[in-house]
C-alpha cells in the first residue's frame, strides 16, 4: 500500500515544521489529492489516522480535497476533465493528453495549537 508510505511522508514534512516552527499539535491538516495524482484517498485517510497516535497529528482534524484531473488534448486542442492518466480525450476520444491539474498531492493549510 503505496498510501501508507505516503501518509509516513506527510507526517515527517509535519513533523519538520513543528520542530522548525515550534509547536507540538496540529489541529486541522488540509490536503489536496487529486484525480490523477495516483492516490486511493480513503486509503491515505486509513493510513494517516493509523500513524497518528502518539505524533503531533494525534486529535487533529485531517480534510483531503479531491480536484478533478484536468488535460490538454493536443490532437483536438481542447482543455478536459479526466478521472484517469489512462482515460483519452472526452472530446475526440485521442491519446495522448497531457495533465495540465489534478496531478498533485500536496499540503495546502496546517492549523496548529
Amino acid at each position: 500500500m503505496h498510501e501508507l508510505s505516503l501518509a509516513g511522508d506527510i507526517l515527517r514534512l509535519v513533523e519538520d515544521a513543528a520542530a522548525r516552527e515550534h509547536f507540538r499539535r496540529v489541529a486541522h491538516l488540509r490536503l489536496e489529492a487529486g484525480a490523477l495524482a495516483g492516490v486511493e484517498v480513503s486509503a491515505l485517510r486509513f493510513a494517516l489516522d493509523a500513524i497518528a497516535p502518539g505524533t503531533c497529528l494525534d486529535g487533529a482534524q485531517i480534510t483531503i480535497d479531491e480536484p478533478p484531473g484536468r488535460a490538454w488534448c493536443p490532437r483536438c486542442a481542447a482543455e478536459v476533465t479526466l478521472a484517469s492518466r489512462a482515460d483519452p480525450c472526452p472530446q475526440c476520444l485521442g491519446y495522448p493528453v497531457h495533465p495540465t491539474g489534478g496531478a498533485d498531492l500536496r499540503v495546502l493549510e496546517l492549523m496548529v495549537h
